[in-house]
């Protein structure tokens, strides 16, 4: 595909983002980012650092 095709294309999709306002959940999202908050805090307290293994 050439240049300006490329750019055409590139252009429709973010004048669609742009304008289109999709229905969006906010609780959805809402959950979606305090259980992705919990994992990571979770996750961070399970890493074992233990530098006589590399020996």
């Amino acid at each position: 595909m050439g240049r300006g095709r490329q750019k055409a294309k590139h252009t429709k999709v973010a004048r669609e983002l742009k304008y289109q306002s999709p229905n969006t959940d906010l609780s959805q999202l809402e959950r979606e980012l305090s259980g992705a908050q919990q994992a990571a805090d979770s996750s961070d307290s399970s890493w074992d650092y233990d530098d006589e293994d590399d020996e």
